[in-house]
Parts: structure tokens; sequence; C-alpha cells
């Protein structure tokens, strides 16, 4: 339905459709977005980190495996360096990890321990915090570095008075005002965002965010081939009676890519926080590299990864039972591989370093 808020969180656990297993491409952006993450900190070194004896980091929507701890461990690495460049003494590190409630934090805390070993002599402490980050998370100014990595394309729901779209998510047989309702969805979310983290950082103190965007202001480009693969899988199941055509045209996905001039735009009319860098880069559905090209192997990498992280919210949605889940994902590989065989796809990604400065 309109406006349908969906059981958002990551498949949990170690097994082979896990988000543990099945997130080497999130890994990658990650990689891709460091220079602008050393290049925030390096911005607000002299004025908050060498004035700080504990440095507070939050990262938004952490999920949880082995990219979850990643991102604190290449801050403190960041911040070490500066300190030893220029001398000074090491703060210490509070590392907030936020994602929603049913995020698997088990799994985080049991993986804390083999964490702190790689500190060196850095001291962190680690909290889960559990909630939405389209609500207030933190005490005020208690923060000096926000990051957030493959999260802020997700919406706080699906927007609503969307009808006839036939599509999971913005499509070229899309009506016009489905693409208006992600934009005013993405708007609301996004500037709410931008204003609550105003209150919880500090004045100087940075956010850097990466999301899934579009390089052109075009709603309808190849960025959404993969979810128009995905509707088109979905639409086998119709027509082989395993579920109904009114729960296709019911279901759309939480989710936006937005264009840039859309972001920046965004975040000039909110006013809290002043663009420090923006910079684009891409990356291939199969992210995995020094393999020899095969289309098929591919369609199943890339049905596994997204598998891992939209599985609970087709569930919840269709109520599929596992067979019928498996037998879609199967379908998704193949269809990806049929696309692959004539073209290579690849996600389009937007990071931005922001300057709080209320």
């Amino acid at each position: 339905m309109a406006g349908e808020k969906l059981l958002m969180h990551m498949n949990a656990g170690n097994g082979e459709c896990s988000y543990a297993s099945s997130s080497t491409l999130q890994r990658k952006v990650i990689q891709e977005a460091k220079p602008v993450l050393e290049d925030a900190i390096k911005k607000m070194f002299n004025n908050i980190i060498g004035d700080s004896s504990c440095f507070n980091m939050a990262d938004l929507g952490c999920s949880s495996g082995l990219n979850t701890l990643f991102t604190v461990s290449n801050i403190i690495k960041i911040v070490q360096v500066l300190c030893d460049e220029k001398s000074c003494k090491m703060p210490e590190f509070q590392a907030y990890l936020n994602d929603l409630p049913d995020n698997d934090f088990n799994a985080i805390f049991k993986s804390i321990p083999s964490f702190y070993p790689n500190l060196k002599e850095a001291n962190c402490f680690v909290s889960g915090i559990p909630g939405s980050f389209y609500e207030r998370l933190f005490p005020s100014k208690s923060l000096h570095l926000v990051h957030s990595s493959y999260s802020i394309h997700w919406l706080s729901q699906a927007p609503e008075k969307i009808e006839n779209n036939n599509n999971i998510y913005i499509a070229r047989t899309s009506p016009p005002q489905v693409f208006e309702a992600y934009l005013n969805q993405f708007d609301k979310d996004f500037s709410r965002f931008l204003q609550l983290r105003s209150e919880e950082i500090v004045t100087g103190g940075h956010m850097v965010l990466t999301f899934m965007g579009r390089s052109i202001p075009d709603p309808y480009g190849s960025h959404c081939a993969s979810l128009d693969i995905l509707s088109n899988s979905l639409i086998d199941l119709i027509h082989e009676g395993l579920i109904e055509q009114a729960k296709l045209d019911s279901f759309n996905l939480p989710f936006y890519t937005p264009y840039k001039d859309e972001v920046e735009k965004i975040v000039q009319m909110e006013g809290s926080f002043d663009v420090a860098t923006v910079k684009f880069f891409k990356v291939n559905w199969d992210e995995r590299e020094n393999i020899c090209f095969d289309a098929y192997s591919s369609g199943k990498h890339i049905a596994r990864t997204m598998r891992a992280v939209l599985e609970q919210m087709l569930v919840s949605h269709f109520q599929f039972g596992d067979s019928i889940v498996d037998y879609l994902f199967e379908r998704y590989a193949y269809h990806l591989t049929c696309h692959l065989l004539v073209q290579k796809g690849n996600f389009f990604n937007i990071v931005i370093s922001l300057t709080n400065k209320k």
C-alpha cells in the first residue's frame, strides 16, 4: 500500500545469503569513498580532534558483518597518522554504531573482542544505538564526526500516493507522479536527517555520507536497471500463479537514487551544513576484481548480494515461503545473466562531506 513501512534490515547470521557473507560490494564502496573521509578528518583536526580528549563518532546504518567496524578502524588509523605527523597526543575514541532495532546487533557485539587487538595503542569504546536516523539519536552537540555508507538512499517509508505503477521503483512505464512522489519523500527525509544531525554534531564537525545516486537528471536511466530486472522476476512469479498482481501493484521500495543537484539543493535549503566536498564514482554490479568475467557466475553473485539486502522487505510484503524466495532469486539471477550477456551494469555513487555551521 502507499506509504507502507516495510521490515527493513539486512539478512542476519553468517549463511550464504546473509549480509555478513554478501557485502563485498559495500566494502568496495567504503574503500572508494575513503579519500573524502580522510580529507574531512584532516580539515577538522586542528580545531576539534587536537583539542579533544575523546573523539566521538557515529556510523549510521552500520548493519552487521565485516564492514561494521571497518570504517571505525579506518577513522582511528587516519587520526593516528595525523597525531604522529603533528606530534600530538592521541585522543580516546567513542564509536556509536547505529541501525534499526531489528539489525543483528548481537553479531556486532560478538565481533568486538577481535576488533580491539587491531587498534594497537588506541582506546576505543563501542556502543550500539538502535533506532531510525530519521529521529534524534544523540545528545545535543555530542558528536565530532558522523559517517554513513549506503544507507541514506533508504527512505523512512515508501512514498505515498503512488498508484498504477506496476513496478517496484521508478521505471520508464511509471506515471510522472511516481517520480514526484519519490523526490518529495527524499526531500522530506533528507532535510529532516540534516536538521537532526546538525543538533547532534558540534559546530565545525563533519558528516561524510555515501549513497547510490544518479549522474543525470533523467530519473528513468540505466541506474534503475537492476531493480527493473527484479520487477521482471516478480512478474514471472505472477505468471506462474505464485503471487497476485495486486501484491506487486501495492509494493514500492522505500529507496531513492537522487541526482547530485537534488542533494546539493536540499543541503542549501535546509541551511545547517556547508558542502565541503562532493565526488562521484561507479562500482560494477559485480564488484569482484581479478576474475575472468562469466555472465552466469556474475548473475548468481549479484542476485545473492541483492538478496542479502532486499529479502526481508520482500518477505514482509509478499509473505513468501522459503521455496518461493529461493525461486524468485533464481529467476533474478537468470535475468541478470541475460542482461550481462548484452552489457555490464554499474551503480553510480555520491560521496559528500558536510561541515556543521550551527
